[in-house]
């Protein structure tokens, strides 16, 4: 009986397995989703902060000299500093501060950053920078951010002006003193020194680039304050703000420098800054008494490179208009004793 049973069953199990055989195959797993990329976080190269340290670390110390002369050696030592600082490179750290300076806008990074979520539209958005820096002040809070660049580099403009002013006022005073009157020795060593500074690249201070570094992260404030402003804004205050743009992209990173540095170039304001030194040379190749170099320092030096920050950010001078439109007339040999021995005493 159990044979037969068997028997029975097995054409039974045959059905079943063949049935099986046809069944369709159980669907594979679906695959959840990859997560989308991080956003990437607010950076800027630390070249270019680097760049920015040192642009602070010559203010400083340019606005640092005072116009009490005692000696010889006080005016060159003045004319050292004052003369140590690379056009080009100065206004690459110019507008690198002024990056780090609209970075202190949170409603400007909000504004560039709500494009940063989606990769492809945030290459994008960096593309367009990066092809005409002008597109950053598109952006929402440009307006907020371009104030604090124009207050920024305006202010650090108008210390080194005011300074210069003194200092050029000093060259008439100290002729009360007889030092005054003694012939710079080495002249031509003078001046070869003032060129070689001239060239020379600046460095920042450690401090001060950790600070800067820190301010780019949002994680500490520079005090900074200035009021909204309106476009249209100056090619500097337009390259600062699209390095900002750029930062808040992601795209501001060691790995977009060579993208970055062609920004933080702006011919005008390097111009300017060129014919203030070439100005300091011409005025020091016929300076002879001790006085006259500090006329050099004070207006060539801090007074001509004041104005062009303040040109650059877009800040007028209402104080002096007249010494503003003279402050960049080439000096020739036989009027720079005449200027300074002529010229009332102001105060």
């Amino acid at each position: 009986m159990r044979n037969k049973l068997s028997i029975r069953l097995i054409p039974a199990l045959a059905v079943v397995a063949f049935l099986a055989a046809c069944a369709a195959p159980a669907p594979p797993p679906v695959a959840e989703a990859p997560p989308p990329p991080p956003i990437p976080a607010v950076s800027l190269s630390p070249r270019v902060v680097e760049q920015a340290s040192a642009y602070r670390a010559y203010v400083a110390r340019a606005a640092a000299i005072r116009p009490d002369f005692s000696s010889g050696n006080d005016v060159a030592r003045a004319v050292k500093v004052g003369a140590a600082y690379e056009p080009v490179q100065l206004l690459r750290g110019a507008i690198a501060f002024g990056a780090v300076a609209a970075l202190q806008d949170p409603d400007f990074v909000a504004g560039v950053r709500k494009y940063a979520a989606d990769p492809d539209q945030r290459r994008t958005v960096a593309y367009e920078i990066m092809k005409d820096p002008a597109y950053a002040v598109g952006f929402s809070g440009s307006a907020g951010a371009a104030g604090l660049v124009i207050a920024a580099l305006g202010e650090d403009g108008q210390r080194l002006l005011s300074v210069g002013r003194s200092v050029k006022q000093a060259a008439y005073d100290v002729q009360h003193s007889a030092w005054s009157k003694d012939d710079v020795s080495g002249p031509d060593g003078r001046l070869a020194l003032a060129k070689q500074l001239s060239s020379t690249p600046l460095l920042g201070e450690i401090t001060e680039t950790a600070r800067l570094q820190t301010a780019v992260t949002g994680h500490a404030q520079l005090g900074l304050s200035g009021r909204s402003a309106a476009p249209p804004y100056t090619p500097v205050v337009i390259r600062a703000l699209a390095v900002a743009a750029l930062a808040a992209l992601g795209y501001a990173d060691d790995a977009g420098l060579a993208q970055v540095m062609p920004i933080l170039a702006e011919p005008a304001s390097a111009t300017c800054l060129s014919m203030s030194k070439l100005n300091l040379y011409q005025c020091l190749a016929v300076a002879r008494p001790h006085y006259e170099d500090v006329f050099c320092l004070g207006q060539h030096v801090l007074m001509d490179t004041g104005h062009c920050l303040m040109k650059g950010a877009g800040v007028t001078d209402p104080i002096d208009d007249k010494a503003k439109a003279d402050a960049l007339l080439p000096v020739t040999p036989v009027s720079t004793s005449t200027r300074i021995r002529s010229q009332p005493k102001k105060r």
